[in-house]
């Protein structure tokens, strides 16, 4: 029997029940189906991240904050005071809502600047404007970014802020615009806006701009983004009739080294930073964050799917083991007539990578239907404030690695049974009643 002759034999001896190969067929497609699913879900979440990350740019950027002390310990009570120190309260750097960082200060940012690597460095400035306005069509609070004078934004429409020019820019959110009076994200671009904010004697004065861009909405943050110019405006209006005697301090600051340096390299200067006191990390760092807890979700996920696959592959084993024994007398006229057992052992075992085969590719085509309906649902539903986010995308090389995953454990679980059939003696299996 030659081996077209064997692939055909398998097909066809697998439908001799249908009802049983049919069960094994519909346990293997529930392992596949989930483990297409789950794999779709990493590659699409992971896509969607990846983009995001070079959406950003800012490869040569870290954002360098004060280290904690890590001399002092509980026991120790508190520090003695050192005017050279100051805190400041943390508003949104990964620290618990309320706790204190303590915040760097004019001489850090010379220290920092010396470092070997480090090109340039700038405090990072908060501002907090009263409200936004265009055109008398009402007061709106204005949310600000606090990435945008380092990061390269989505845009809707318009041009990305140029944090060299002297004049006042902004990127408004896609969100901004229906409230602002904007027919559209290109309506928006060119056109000049008011931002209020109060300075520190309480007087609420108002400073103009222009918005260059419309951007669409990012996981890295939400809120206008503001140019240097324009941050550095609104903070000296912030900061009028403030006493003489207020020390500046910043919560981060941010530095940039080389675009070209090496992994190595950056891995160099957060050592020298760590070294000196700073904790520093790059956007990527930030990333890698989100990544490892998303790997982890998946992994977990696919470890059930994989159980799945193991139990449908007991499924397998028992229909062929029924099947070795309900036709005995068939394989002993086989090796009767001259088959060998190396063939009757191929035949059994392509049976059950056949059953192995169907049921992952039913699954498989299952999984991209209606994983791409639920996704084309998201985009438009609950994700539609973040374009270009498929939850659920499907890589051709993912989809032949979970079919042959499948038709290994197939051909795994099919070994007991074909071995049993090769193993018959003719004789005896003739005899078989």
């Amino acid at each position: 029997m030659k081996f077209l002759d064997i692939i055909r034999s398998a097909i066809q001896n697998s439908f001799r029940n249908k009802l049983r190969t049919g069960l094994t067929v519909v346990a293997i497609f529930i392992g596949a189906f989930t483990l297409t699913i789950t794999s779709g879900i990493g590659t699409g979440v992971t896509a969607y991240i990846n983009g995001q990350v070079s959406a950003i740019g800012a490869a040569d950027v870290l954002t360098i904050t004060k280290a904690a002390d890590a001399t002092a310990t509980a026991s120790d009570g508190p520090a003695a005071y050192d005017p050279s120190k100051s805190t400041t309260v943390s508003l949104g750097n990964g620290s618990r809502p309320g706790s204190t960082i303590q915040a760097l200060t004019t001489a850090d940012l010379a220290k920092i600047k010396a470092t070997a690597g480090i090109l340039s460095v700038d405090p990072a400035v908060r501002v907090s404007p009263d409200y936004v306005e265009y055109a008398g069509n009402g007061k709106f609070e204005l949310t600000v970014s606090q990435t945008g004078t380092i990061t390269t934004a989505d845009l809707a429409a318009g041009a990305q802020l140029d944090n060299s020019s002297s004049s006042d820019q902004l990127l408004l959110p896609t969100t901004y615009l229906d409230n602002l009076g904007y027919a559209n994200a290109q309506a928006a671009v060119g056109t000049t806006v008011s931002i209020a904010i109060t300075d520190y004697t309480g007087t609420q004065q108002t400073v103009t701009a222009t918005v260059v861009g419309v951007q669409n909405e990012t996981l890295l943050g939400s809120g206008a983004g503001l140019n240097r110019s324009l941050v550095a405006h609104l903070h000296t209006v912030a900061t009028t009739g403030e006493p003489a005697g207020v020390s500046a301090g910043y919560a981060t600051a941010v530095a940039h080294f080389d675009a070209s340096a090496t992994k190595a390299e950056i891995t160099a200067i957060k050592d020298d930073l760590s070294a000196q006191g700073y904790s520093s990390q790059t956007v990527a760092d930030t990333i890698g964050a989100f990544e490892t807890v998303i790997n982890v979700i998946i992994g977990v996920l696919n470890a059930f799917a994989v159980i799945a696959l193991i139990a449908a592959g007991f499924g397998i084993v028992n229909t062929l083991l029924m099947s070795v024994q309900e036709r005995t007398r068939e394989i002993g006229l086989m090796k009767a007539m001259g088959m060998n057992g190396g063939r009757v052992y191929a035949l059994f075992s392509m049976e059950a990578v056949f059953i192995g085969f169907l049921g992952s590719a039913l699954g498989v085509v299952a999984a991209i239907g209606v994983g791409s309906l639920i996704s084309n649902l998201l985009a438009n539903g609950i994700f539609s404030a973040l374009p270009g986010l498929q939850v659920v995308q499907f890589a051709p090389a993912s989809i032949a690695i979970i079919v042959g995953v499948v038709m290994l454990i197939a051909f795994l679980a099919g070994t007991l049974p074909a071995r049993a059939a090769a193993r018959q003696n003719p004789i005896d299996a003739l005899r078989y009643e």
